[in-house]
């Protein structure tokens, strides 16, 4: 720790981005002595999950037998001390009774327990095989992906092999909406670095995240449930604002009840009673039909409710010193209580009104207690007190789920580095920058700087060398940064600023939109971006590839000049080697890089490294002759 003080105290006067720099560099060296293998941390995980599993089965093997003999020792009871009296028999099978609910209830815990470790299981069971690179089975987000983006088609953000794909680990429907808007939209910097610090402090905290996940599992939140509780807090409230009924609400019971006792006790007689009975039973089913819009409304919610009430608990029970998640936490204090409290109220209610499913219990509540209308009370109370609170509950889980997935992806890289924001436009820094899409053994990282405004950085190279990958790391890298969360470098410095990409374009026969109008609309954007000064880093592959190569040529290069002229900074890859020359008319503001390759007895030897200069090896001669095309 003395060393941690040491530098803490040097770079203590440091201006942002040193700051920023040198607490990279505290991260690194904590983590030289702190690091474990994640791979090897969860199959741990397993190991002792698998044993607390096996022994929570054999709790539930000994709970079955000790309710089934619970309910011998009720019948033996009954049976040998039928002779000692009412009382005495009563008293004894009432005592085994009571010791069968227990049973049952902590029969009914474990069971739960079970369900939670399985989860937990395979949460972790996901985590190495995504380690391993098998995660093609995860929610892909195909849904969250716009028409028409900056850059999400480009740099694979949704879909199959994507990158949501690949981080994602919320499970309410709010939270992979808010994933996506990170994924899809800068955040400002305060943010990015409040998120920086909430990610880092959750990364060492797996325990807690996958728990987090796993109430989630057990009963995902949706849109759905949301939307039917905001609707009926919009709705006003039927009973607690009449006088009439808070009278009825307790006279219809003390009448009921009062006639039944009366008939009990043989004051009332049954030809009375019964048409009382009825009367009371019309009274309380038209009050229930005024209560089925709402119960219609919240049907079907109570499990949903049960599972938020776990993650909020579950949020408010953590000690966090972060002050992003200290704000998301406060989102649930309230002065009637926790949040997770009030939802669980909010639960009970709904179990309360679902005994109308069974008439047999219900028939009998609702005729002389009035049930339904109690309930009714119940929840415009709860509606009165909690109007204002519901919608901090989800956006909060939200963002925690958000932090946590991101927290996850930290911990699964522990190599991985949190960047550092440069006050300068157009910087980007990187030193060994790989692809978080691609597999460890087939990654290839590469160091690559520019700075400032009006930098244009021209990539050659023949095919399949790896000029689109390049690009595609450096864009999905700076997505990651601009979200809040580690990046696939051994170090990596940038500007606050939004990737603009025109990699990927295909025509569009709805639209009647051919490849090169889809390209010439995707430059339009880039360039009126860059001519409203826009902090945007370009990155273009392949400019014009559909004209002839006159006019790409022509075309391409008078982009580049206005690029220039306009102060963009990005990266270009191209096979035409004069658009290279430019960097003799502009030699402060175009900077040349290549990828070669290598041939040896007609074979591609591929090493995907970027160097400096001109490419001077091409490869498609070489390929078209092994298809068949004679030169």
């Amino acid at each position: 720790m003395c060393l941690f003080c040491a530098l803490s105290v040097f770079v203590g006067n440091k201006i942002e981005t040193d700051t920023l720099l040198n607490y990279n560099l505290l991260f690194r060296i904590q983590y030289f002595y702190t690091m474990t293998d994640p791979t090897a941390s969860y199959k741990e995980r397993v190991s002792t999950l698998t044993q607390q599993l096996a022994a929570l089965n054999k709790k539930k093997n000994l709970y079955g037998w000790l309710r089934f003999l619970s309910f011998v020792a009720a019948v033996g009871a009954a049976w040998l001390l039928w002779n000692e009296g009412a009382v005495i028999v009563g008293a004894a099978v009432l005592i085994i009774v009571g010791l069968f609910l227990f049973l049952l209830a902590k029969d009914l815990d474990n069971k739960d327990a079970i369900e939670n470790l399985n989860r937990l299981l395979k949460i972790n069971q996901t985590e190495i095989d995504a380690l391993d690179h098998h995660f093609n089975h995860l929610p892909d987000g195909s849904h969250h992906k716009p028409e028409t983006h900056d850059y999400a088609n480009d740099l694979d953000i949704f879909g199959r092999a994507s990158l949501f794909q690949y981080i994602n680990r919320t499970t309410t429907q709010q939270g992979g909406l808010l994933l996506s808007h990170w994924l899809l939209s800068p955040a400002e910097k305060e943010k990015i670095l409040q998120r920086q610090q909430a990610v880092k402090e959750l990364a060492s905290q797996t325990e807690w995240r996958q728990q987090l996940q796993s109430y989630g599992i057990e009963e995902g939140v949706t849109f759905s449930t949301q939307q039917k509780i905001e609707n009926w807090l919009a709705e006003p409230g039927h009973f607690i604002n009449k006088p009439i009924w808070k009278i009825l609400r307790f006279l219809f019971p003390v009448m009921s009840c009062t006639a039944l006792i009366l008939h009990i006790v043989d004051i009332i007689p049954a030809s009375i009673f019964y048409p009382l009975v009825l009367l009371f039973l019309v009274i309380s089913l038209g009050i229930s039909k005024m209560i089925m819009p709402a119960y219609i409304e919240l049907n079907k919610i109570a499990p949903q409710l049960g599972s938020l009430s776990k993650s909020v608990n579950w949020i408010e029970k953590k000690e966090f010193r972060s002050s992003l998640l200290l704000q998301l936490k406060d989102k649930y204090q309230s002065p009637s209580g926790t949040s997770s409290q009030t939802i669980r109220r909010l639960k009970k209610i709904l179990d309360m009104l679902d005994i109308r499913l069974n008439p047999l219990v219900f028939l009998p509540l609702n005729t002389f207690f009035f049930w339904d209308l109690q309930q009714a009370f119940a929840l415009e109370k709860w509606k009165a007190n909690n109007k204002n609170n519901i919608s901090n509950w989800f956006d909060a889980l939200a963002k925690m789920e958000c932090l946590s997935s991101i927290a996850t992806l930290s911990f699964n890289h522990p190599h991985w580095v949190f960047p550092a924001f440069s006050n300068d436009a157009g910087v980007f820094i990187a030193e060994k920058l790989g692809h978080p899409l691609l597999p460890k053994d087939k990654m290839v990282d590469s160091s690559f700087s520019t700075s400032g405004i009006g930098q244009l950085n021209l990539i050659t190279g023949s095919n399949m060398a790896g000029k689109s990958t390049f690009l595609r790391s450096v864009g999905v890298n700076i997505v990651l940064a601009m979200m809040g969360g580690p990046v696939c470098a051994y170090s990596l410095t940038l500007s606050h600023m939004k990737v603009m990409s025109s990699m990927r374009v295909s025509d569009n026969l709805e639209e009647s939109t051919s490849t090169f109008y889809a390209e010439l609309k995707k430059l339009k954007e880039i360039i009126e971006a860059v001519n409203r000064n826009e902090k945007v880093f370009l990155l273009l592959d392949e400019i014009l590839r559909g004209t002839n190569s006159a006019d790409r040529h022509a075309g391409s290069k008078a982009l580049i000049q206005q690029l220039i002229h306009h102060k963009a900074a990005g990266l270009i890859a191209t096979h035409d080697l004069e658009l290279a020359k430019l960097t003799n008319e502009f030699p402060d503001q175009i900077h040349n890089y290549h990828f070669d390759v290598q041939v040896a007895n007609d074979e591609l030897y591929f090493d995907y490294k970027l160097k400096r200069g001109v490419c001077q090896s091409m490869n498609a001669s070489l390929l078209m002759k092994k298809i068949g095309i004679e030169l």
